[in-house]
Order: structure tokens, then C-alpha cells, then sequence
């Protein structure tokens, strides 16, 4: 049985509404298409100070300021219910302030794409050096800034987007090319965005595991952004990208991608190369993405609630060799959609799941927890998409009455055990399974849990290539401890046998 040590996880969001005001892929297309309309008119009435997105209680469980537990005990709506006496910080992560975020943006940046006013950068600078992971050589990055009319010509005169804080401009991001439309200035901020997440998650998970950005081998980067040029579109490397400004002098990288069926993709191709010797650790991580803030913002302003979608999500997930000591990735019990499968919602599910535990031997009831598409209920719900977890838990309890693992009279019971609470931003990638590997491993290592499997499902049509669906899965377990004992014993055995070779060697001398 192939297994893959999971040994730290990193969660953090970055707060940034006026961000995705004016560059949200909504709230941006009805701008560019009809001008100032109603709902553009009412989105800033309804926007979440930081407080109340720090305080809200799906972002405390996302960077693990409070357990899953604890968020199905807050009563909601959540957004009516906040948290009293939350932290910036969790367990995992951080939630950024739209200020810092912006200056980490000019941070990540390499080709002066970012220019922020120098009073505004000065501030963000003073702000982020009490970051406990950020360092001198990071903070050295931020640019002392340009002035007010430097900005105002650059947007005025050359195709730069505004940055905003606090309702005012407080610098831009620049265009990279006359024609090329993959390097215009939205576009390049979207990439930065997500190169940054990416970096903050990565700087969080070396924090949270004690390792050095040396020791970092490989990094696998599974976002849906594109980065590249008119000739290749999507060529990339956000993965090097990232480790570059973290300090991950000798790591490499890629890319993976696969819509929001990436993470779980990106994680098995990660575990394999590990498993397989080829790379020492490998750190599989996305950053979040502006297109999609406010995506679903009409509908919260029709209903006269807060806009919720003003977080991007990253992660950064560390794999490491099977010791012992760290939950573990299977890999031999691996969900995959394959082209034959067919796309209804129980021939994925099948797929995703049936089929790997059946191939293992397990049954449904074999596992604690299965984690699926985990969207925060009160985002979706008023958008008429339903509440995504609850649909996922339902159809694999449904499943598994139909293969009389449970009674029908337990399917509740089933959904109600099994099952886990939306708590991440509608990101695409990130609500896909991963972001409850971080809560899964703390329940495994603690003997709460015995196997948890997350699940990964893309939308392949979005690109118009095929309306095939995907997907992939698979299970984590609690650390054996027998490779670690096996360890300690081969080691006993290895100094008595030289002991032994050199009392005979004396007795002879």
C-alpha cells in the first residue's frame, strides 16, 4: 500500500471588496457593458467591513480559528451572527486586510506592473513588517511607490486599472503590452492576485511546519488562473513564481490544472512523485481569484444582504515521505471520472466514490467524513444554486442506499454523520475537498477520525472543449506509527550488529 505523509497545512484569504467591485468578473462585465446600473449603484451599500469578515464564522473555519464542530453550533444566518472577540489569525492561516493584500501585490510583482502611492505604501510597508511570516528580504520588495500624478497618467493615458482603498485611488496595475491581450493590465492582476495568495499560503505552511524555504524540493501550483503570452496562453509557471518570492532557492515546479477538480488532481500527482522517490517534499498550493468576487453579488443586493463573496482563498498543503507520524494519503484507493463514466450526478459520485471503496474493500460506512464541493450555503443559496455540501452528502447517501450499505430510514443519519459544512469561498478550485484536509489531519492525528475521503469535481465545459464532466478522490488515514517503529528498530538492530563486530574484532586483537 503506497502511502504519502501529510505533514502541515496553510489556509488564509484576503479580504479585498473594493477589489472586487471594480474588477470582480460581474460586477466588471456589467460596467464595461451597461455603464452604471442599479445593482452597480447598491453593491458598495451592501459590502462586509473587515471586521465583519473576520468575525464571519465560515472565514474563522477556514483558516482554523474555530472547528468544524463549532461553526454547525453558530446559529444562523452567520452573516447575522458574527463571532465576537475573533483573531486575524487561525490555526492555519490569516485573514489579510485589503491594504496589506495590496502591498503584497507590489511585493510579488517583478516586472513593475504594481505601482502604489508612496504614502499608501509607506503605511502597508509599517503594517506588514509585525507580519509573523513576513521577513526583511519579502518586505524589501515593496517599492517606496510613486506619486499621485504618476498614477493618474498611467490610468488616464496608458490602459492602467485604479487601485482602491478606502474608497480612494491608491495606485494601479499597469498594462504589459499594446496588443497582446493575455498580458493587458486585468489580466495581469488577476495572475498577481493569485501569484500572491499563492505566496502567503506557502510562507504560512513553512511557519506552521517549521521548514526552511531551502528545504522545499517541488511545487505543484493548481489554481485556475492562465498565465502567459498571446503564443501560449496558459504556459504558466505560477508554481516557481511563488517559490521565488517565498525564498525556495531549490525548489522547482508546475502547474496543474483541471478546474475546480485541480487541488485533488494536483495533491495525487504531488503524493505520487514523493511516493515514487523522485521528489524529497513536495508543496501542492493555489492562490484565489478576483474574477470571481462577487459572482453571485446581484443576487445578495436583491435580497438586501451583505455581499459575502469579497475573500480570495488559497492553501498550501506539505507532502512529505510516510514516517510513522503524519496522517497519510493512500494511494492505491484513488477515485477517477474517467471518459465512459457518463455526467449525471450518480455517475460521478459512483466514480468518485463507489468505485474506489469497492476496490478496496471498504464500504461507505468505512469513512468518517466525505468532503466534496464545500461552498459556504449562504452564498449560493440566494443565487439559487441550493446548498452544494448538503446536495454532494445527500447523493452519496442516496448511493449508498441503492447498494444497501444503509436502510433508507438512515439516510438522514447518514448525511447528518458523513457530512461536511460549506465553509470556503465560491473560488472555483479552492472549495473543491481541500480545504478539509487542514480539519481532517487534526481530527486523524487526534483519533477523532479513521478515514476521511476528499473529492474534486470540474465543470469541463467552461472552456468549450467537451461537456464531459471530472473529477478524482481520495482517502486520508491517521498516521500507522509502524514505519517509524520499524525505523527505531532497524536502527537497535544496526548498532547492537556493530557492537557485536567490534567486540569480536578486540577479542581477536
Amino acid at each position: 500500500m503506497a502511502t504519502v505523509g501529510i505533514k502541515g497545512c496553510a489556509y488564509c484569504l484576503n479580504h479585498a471588496p473594493e477589489t472586487g467591485v471594480h474588477y470582480g468578473n460581474t460586477p466588471y462585465i456589467e460596467r464595461e457593458t451597461k455603464g452604471e446600473t442599479d445593482f452597480l449603484r447598491e453593491l458598495p451599500s451592501f459590502l462586509q467591513s473587515y471586521e465583519d469578515a473576520r468575525d464571519y464564522a465560515p472565514n474563522q473555519a477556514y483558516v482554523g480559528g474555530i472547528d468544524l464542530e463549532t461553526l454547525e453550533r453558530s446559529p444562523q444566518p452567520w452573516h447575522g451572527n458574527r463571532l465576537s472577540g475573533s483573531s486575524r489569525y487561525g490555526a492555519y492561516g490569516e485573514i489579510m486586510p485589503e491594504d496589506e493584500f495590496l502591498g503584497l501585490l507590489d511585493i510579488c510583482d517583478v516586472f513593475d506592473i504594481i505601482w502604489l502611492e508612496q504614502s499608501f505604501a509607506a503605511s502597508v510597508k509599517e503594517k506588514l513588517s509585525a507580519s509573523p511570516v513576513m521577513n526583511e528580504k519579502i518586505l524589501s520588495r515593496l517599492e517606496a511607490g510613486h506619486t499621485s500624478e504618476e498614477i493618474a497618467e498611467e490610468t488616464a493615458h496608458h490602459k492602467a486599472l485604479p487601485l482602491y482603498f478606502g474608497g480612494k485611488v491608491v495606485g494601479c496595475a499597469r498594462n504589459g503590452h499594446d496588443v497582446d491581450d493575455c498580458l493587458f493590465a486585468y489580466v495581469l492582476l488577476e495572475n498577481i492576485a493569485c501569484k500572491a495568495g499563492g505566496v502567503l499560503a506557502l510562507l504560512h505552511l513553512l511557519k506552521n511546519t517549521g521548514m526552511t524555504p531551502e528545504e522545499v524540493d517541488f511545487v505543484i501550483e493548481c489554481s485556475e488562473e492562465g498565465a502567459g503570452d498571446m503564443n501560449q496562453r496558459a504556459g504558466g509557471n505560477f508554481a516557481k513564481a511563488i517559490a521565488e518570492i517565498a525564498g525556495c532557492a531549490n525548489a522547482s515546479g508546475c502547474d496543474v490544472r483541471g478546474f475546480c477538480a485541480g487541488p485533488v488532481n494536483a495533491m495525487i500527482a504531488g503524493a505520487s512523485q514523493v511516493a515514487a522517490g523522485a521528489r524529497k517534499n513536495c508543496v501542492v498550493l493555489a492562490g484565489g481569484a478576483i474574477p470571481k468576487l462577487y459572482m453571485n453579488g446581484r443576487d445578495h443586493v436583491k435580497k438586501k444582504m451583505p455581499a459575502l463573496e469579497d475573500c480570495l482563498g488559497n492553501f498550501a498543503v506539505l507532502l512529505v515521505p510516510d514516517d510513522g507520524t503524519n496522517p497519510v494519503m493512500r494511494l492505491d484507493v484513488l477515485g477517477k471520472h474517467t471518459v465512459g463514466a457518463g455526467s449525471s450526478p450518480q455517475a460521478v459520485t459512483t466514480a468518485l466514490i463507489l468505485d474506489p471503496l469497492e476496490r478496496a474493500g471498504l464500504s461507505f460506512m468505512d469513512v468518517d467524513k466525505y468532503a466534496a464541493e464545500l461552498h459556504i450555503n449562504e452564498i449560493t443559496l440566494p443565487a439559487g444554486a441550493g446548498d452544494v455540501p448538503l446536495a454532494n452528502i445527500k447523493m452519496t447517501a442516496a448511493l449508498a442506499v441503492t447498494k444497501k450499505a444503509i436502510e433508507k430510514a438512515d439516510m438522514m443519519n447518514f448525511v447528518k454523520e458523513r457530512g461536511v459544512p460549506g465553509f470556503a469561498h465560491t473560488q472555483g478550485h479552492i472549495p473543491s475537498g481541500v480545504p478539509f484536509v487542514g480539519h481532517a489531519c487534526d481530527a486523524l492525528k487526534e483519533g477523532k477520525m479513521k478515514r476521511v475521503m476528499i473529492i474534486g469535481k470540474g465543470s469541463l465545459f467552461l472552456a468549450r472543449l467537451t461537456n464531459l464532466a471530472d473529477g478524482a478522490s481520495f482517502l486520508l488515514e491517521p498516521p500507522s506509527g509502524e514505519k517509524a517503529k520499524a525505523a527505531a528498530v532497524s536502527k537497535e538492530d544496526v548498532k547492537a550488529l556493530l557492537l557485536e563486530v567490534l567486540s569480536e574484532l578486540s577479542g581477536k586483537l
